[in-house]
């Protein structure tokens, strides 16, 4: 979900934007990973000391290569962990294999550097995986084709690779024994303590960016609840789980159908029995005893329908499990219908993949026809850079490569002074891995000073040939030089407008199959049809993953027109909230069925406004019928209406 502050953000900084550079060196305030810089740092460092332990520290290295598997890890339910990481093994186990088999044909290694970027790009993207995505795939089939020329040893060093990520997996995955559900425990604990903050902002002038905030969250628990999801296991504590979730989305609808206009604040009482529910959910504070929120005299109907659906949500908690008889329903698209959702010429992901994809075969062309010492620092700098989401980011990633390596540079020059042999490699590799992985979240640039002397190390121990290291480390600067300027500049000439130029036509597509959705949720599809699982409903999701993509990705654009983001915001807020309501309706079996006459009306409000979206003008303003049951879905489209009539002529300077 995009920020609920991008609005604000981009008024300020229409005034006095600030320099790219300063952004790029800004540090932000996350907390520092100790746990997992620590993890990541033996997952890279015990395969290598493994190798040295029986005889064979090259074995080692090349394991350690597979080390990079951790480095994908993320706060997601396990049962998708598990997946994930598996498919990364395998990719790394692929990429070995084939740049062992490549490596004596240059031509070759460059067509394969940029299939291999495209396609990890497309699958990360298609999938919204947060993660590194193509860059250690790359980096991996890299070193590689930099090893000793040895063809028949494909199965060896593909063996290896996958052994080193195969104990990266087993690390990743040691949590679930302490807390199996932690991930889909704290995301539902989010969505009750931000429904308390959008409890408390009633009345207020922060109402309707809490509310946006907490369908942000409320969209994140459905799909982590879901990724974590397995059919063939019962869990109790899991079920409790989803129907926490449910009860949460039933209490944000009543506060949108009753309290959204509503000018004096509830009682704080509300949202301190809203907070007491996600604390409960700590279970190291089971031996607590509870804060008893009690029930204020003085109060509406409609306060008191809204403390009885809360302390329904409590009950979840404290229930026996066979009290509990709501039936698991998970509904997520195929991977065929995501992958082919993104397969499209107008989806930013699918263009993404193929620039992405084009420009690193170009500079890998460059660098092995130019015969520079160490080539493959060409294309994989180019990668490095690239791998920003935005123009703006790409920038950020030049500036923050450049100063990082060449500061990390003078850091390998003191380590590989002293020689480094056995046990001494292993610690360096371990303490380097662990300060990356520990700066990674507070700037890319703190990260590459210490990822360049980890990955020369690496290098120098698994490459061929005999360069002293002056001359190796010379190289690699006028490398990532290159690297760095082929990225920038194929970035500038293919991407600089690609994503405002779409907004449009994705906008106006989405709320085309918003119609759709409306029209099969309030009409008769006969017996069997289920809503959640529908053509139409999987077709809306897709296109709002990619207008939200768009946007995201137009904000960063040079130049980027500040009053057409302005003016699309709005826009997309409604469209987002729109798309949430209709997902919570497609899973209420009781839908109305609408009259033709509604019916008609509603659709023809649609496709008036797809049609002035289309073609960047305000549309009319047409009565939207009410929808009996579902009034918030008639104020938002009645907002939504509204948002795209308000300054409609500054979007024709896109």
């Amino acid at each position: 979900m995009m920020s609920v502050n991008k609005i604000e953000t981009t008024e300020s900084t229409a005034a006095k934007p600030p320099s790219i550079f300063k952004q790029a060196l800004t540090v932000n305030r996350k907390p520092f990973p100790w746990v997992k810089a620590f993890s990541a740092g033996v997952a890279a460092a015990l395969p290598v000391l493994i190798g040295l332990l029986v005889g064979n520290l090259e074995y080692g290295l090349i394991a350690g290569m597979g080390g990079f598997t951790y480095l994908y890890v993320f706060n997601i339910p396990y049962a998708q962990r598990a997946k994930k990481l598996f498919f990364v093994v395998l990719g790394m186990t692929l990429v070995t294999a084939l740049g062992t088999i490549a490596a004596p044909y240059p031509l070759v290694v460059s067509i394969l550097m940029g299939l291999i970027g495209a396609v990890a790009i497309f699958i990360f993207g298609a999938l919204k995986m947060i993660g590194p995505s193509a860059i250690f795939f790359v980096l991996v089939f890299s070193m590689t084709t930099g090893m000793q020329v040895q063809p028949e040893l494909v199965l060896l060093r593909a063996g290896l690779v996958f052994v080193g990520g195969a104990l990266s997996w087993l690390i990743a995955m040691m949590g679930w024994f302490i807390e199996p559900h932690g991930p889909e425990t704290s995301v539902v604990k989010r969505v009750f303590l931000g429904l308390a903050d959008f409890l408390d902002s009633v009345g207020t002038e922060v109402f309707h960016e809490e509310r946006h905030r907490v369908m942000s969250v409320l969209k994140e628990a459905e799909e982590t609840l879901a990724a974590g999801y397995i059919s063939w296991r019962e869990d109790d504590f899991f079920k409790r789980l989803y129907v926490l979730n449910d009860h949460a989305n039933v209490i944000f609808i009543y506060i949108l159908e009753h309290f959204s206009k509503k000018s004096a604040a509830l009682p704080r009482e509300v949202g301190e029995a809203v907070r007491e529910i996600a604390y409960s959910m700590d279970r190291k504070k089971k031996e607590v005893i509870p804060k008893k929120i009690l029930q204020p005299n003085d109060i509406d109907q409609s306060v008191i329908n809204l403390f009885s659906a809360i302390f329904d949500a409590d009950a979840v908690m404290n229930e026996p499990s066979t009290k509990i008889e709501e039936v698991i329903q998970i509904s997520k698209p195929s991977l065929r219908t995501i992958l082919l959702g993104a397969f499209d010429k107008n989806s930013i992901v699918f263009i993404s993949a193929i620039r992405f994809g084009v420009i690193t075969m170009i500079a890998a062309i460059f660098a092995y026809q130019a015969e520079l010492a160490r080539s493959y620092w060409v294309p994989l700098s180019c990668v490095a850079v690239m791998s920003g989401a935005t123009l703006v980011a790409t920038f950020h990633r030049a500036i923050q490569r450049g100063l990082g390596t060449l500061l990390g540079i003078v850091i390998a020059s003191l380590i590989l002074a002293t020689n480094p042999t056995g046990y001494m490699i292993i610690f360096f590799i371990f303490l380097l891995t662990f300060i990356t992985e520990l700066f990674i979240v507070k700037n890319y640039g703190l990260a590459a000073l210490f990822f360049t002397p980890n990955a020369l190390l690496m290098a120098e121990s698994t490459s061929q040939g005999s360069f002293s290291f002056s001359y190796f480390a010379s190289a690699r600067m006028i490398d990532v030089g290159i690297g760095i300027a082929i990225g920038l500049i194929g970035v500038w000439l293919v991407g600089r407008k690609s994503a405002s130029s779409l907004l449009p036509y994705v906008i106006t597509k989405t709320i085309r199959s918003q119609a759709q959705c409306l029209f099969v949720l309030f009409t008769d599809q006969g017996t069997g049809f289920h809503a959640p699982d529908s053509r139409e409903l999987m077709k809306m999701r897709t296109n709002l993953f990619h207008v939200q993509t768009l946007y995201s990705t137009a904000s960063g654009e040079i130049p980027v027109n500040q009053q057409v983001v302005a003016y699309y915001w709005p826009v997309l807020f409604s469209i987002e909230q729109l798309a949430f309501l209709l997902e919570k309706c497609s899973k209420n079996a009781n839908r109305p069925i609408l009259s033709d006459q509604h019916l008609a009306q509603l659709l023809f409000v649609f496709e008036n406004m797809a049609n002035a979206a289309n073609r960047k003008r305000a549309p009319s303003i047409k009565i939207i019928p009410e929808i009996q049951q579902y009034p918030s879905i008639q104020k938002e489209t009645i907002r939504l209406q509204k948002s795209l009539n308000q300054k409609a002529g500054l979007v024709a300077s896109i």
